[in-house]
């Protein structure tokens, strides 16, 4: 009995790490308007001066939500007892870099509320662009291919996610790859990386959901 309120209580509490990832991200791009890209240098440093607080607040809210949905991602692997397996191990590669690429980027807005030198507004947004590709050609598909073939060869989650992750990790490559030779991304690309909360919070939610069942058939197995 002691079990089961420990692997439910371990369910939900993962789920509450998803969703507070997801709310964090959601916020940030709320409050965190991006630099405009192609305004002249005094006026990225006048943007700069205006949005100096939400442009941090968000870099710091961007920053912390991956933590926890990285922490999500490393429940699933653990309920789905793929720890030793290699799609495990790939998806802690994974979301190792996703979390790596993120912070990256962050960085790189924050350098860009600097006003001296006169240019570093300019170069930090020209960087973001450049960043923004590792997110389709390696970071969403790294995570989300092996945690699809985790999800599949579980029953923590219903198969649709295991099947939806690597439909992600699939259209994330092939955007990648489609636009390699662009330098900027087109911003209904960049948009698209919204789907990536979506799933997991409807994965979160699903796990909170789910969290009697799966406490329930894991001391199934136990006392069989």
């Amino acid at each position: 009995m002691s079990e089961f309120v420990s692997r439910k209580c371990f369910c939900l509490m993962s789920g509450v790490c998803g969703i507070v990832g997801v709310a964090l991200l959601v916020a940030s791009f709320s409050i965190n308007p991006g630099l405009p890209g192609d305004a002249p240098a005094q006026a990225m440093i006048e943007f700069a001066r205006l949005h100096y607080r939400g442009e941090l607040w968000g870099a710091w809210l961007q920053a912390v939500g991956p933590v926890f949905i990285v922490l999500f991602a490393f429940a699933l692997v653990h309920l789905a007892g793929a720890t030793r397996r290699l799609s495990g191990w790939m998806t802690i590669f994974g979301a190792t870099t996703l979390m790596t690429v993120s912070l990256i980027e962050i960085t790189f807005y924050i350098s860009g509320m600097f006003a001296f030198p006169e240019m570093m507004p300019a170069i930090s947004i020209k960087l973001v662009y450049a960043v923004q590709h590792l997110y389709f050609m390696v970071a969403a598909p790294a995570l989300f291919f092996p945690l699809g073939i985790v999800l599949l060869g579980s029953n923590v989650l219903p198969k649709i996610f295991g099947y939806c992750a690597l439909i992600l990790a699939i259209g994330f490559a092939a955007a990648g790859a489609i636009y390699m030779l662009t330098l900027r991304l087109p911003d209904a690309v960049a948009a698209a990386g919204s789907v990536q909360p979506i799933w997991w919070l409807a994965a979160a939610i699903t796990l909170m959901f789910r969290s009697g069942k799966i406490g329930h058939a894991d001391q199934w197995k136990q006392d069989s």
